[in-house]
């Protein structure tokens, strides 16, 4: 199958990281995944939710929106409800980051993540959670230097990507023509170390195999292993 952009089937998009994007944010990076690009922000709070208080422990949250002309027809603002898919999507990026925090070393505090996507095309999620993954190391990394913290609470690193069926072929990090037109479309977050966060996968016509699952979750593991390399790149900048 031949790609719009002609890239190989197990080839990701062209990725570029800028770190301290933001001038006020603890921690900010813009993420851009070919022509999909998404500022990412990261808040520390010195509280916690309810259900936190007093127990040592802090909290990682996210919140995601669309800027109205990110996509190819006008979005409307979402200013008085969040939408299903955006409530769905920011619960994934929290969960995501929530899964590789030690939240005793965090301490009684709270890391808002906010990603905001100024263009849509395609995987907007799979980079909001690559980048807010960045922002987060760099309001930890101000912590540290604060002297807030005595040790680093991330983990290892993490990092997602689109993986999916098209005309057969299985492909990574699809871009929105791509994604639209999927027999299968799977997001997948991954560690560093191969750990699997979370899969959404969904058959968009016939079912897909057991054997399709794992060699897509393959590529996407290709294509993490490359992402987390270029967090590393840009941190040691």
């Amino acid at each position: 199958m031949s790609r719009p952009d002609g890239r190989r089937d197990d080839q990701i998009r062209p990725v570029k990281m800028t770190r301290n994007y933001l001038k006020h944010a603890e921690g900010s990076v813009l993420i851009e995944l070919g022509e999909t690009k998404v500022i990412c922000s990261a808040t520390v709070e010195e509280n916690v939710p309810y259900h936190r208080k007093n127990t040592g422990l802090g909290w990682v949250t996210a919140e995601y929106a669309m800027l109205p002309r990110a996509t190819h027809q006008r979005t409307t603002r979402e200013t008085f409800k969040t939408r299903g898919r955006t409530h769905e999507i920011q619960r994934l990026i929290g969960r995501s980051l929530r899964a590789v925090i030690d939240f005793k070393i965090l301490g009684e505090r709270t890391i808002i993540l906010d990603a905001d996507v100024i263009q849509a095309d395609g995987g907007t999620r799979t980079a909001a959670i690559t980048g807010c993954f960045l922002a987060m190391q760099d309001a930890v990394f101000g912590l540290l230097k604060s002297k807030k913290i005595e040790n680093n609470p991330i983990k290892e690193f993490l990092a997602a990507v689109s993986v999916g069926i098209i005309e057969n072929s299985k492909v990574v990090d699809l871009c929105y023509i791509e994604d639209s037109n999927a027999e299968v479309d799977m997001n997948v977050v991954m560690t560093e170390s191969g750990k699997l966060v979370e899969i959404q996968g969904t058959a968009e016509g016939a079912p897909f195999s057991k054997n399709d699952l794992i060699e897509l979750v393959e590529y996407a593991q290709q294509g993490i292993d490359k992402l987390v390399k270029e967090q590393k790149k840009v941190l040691k900048k």
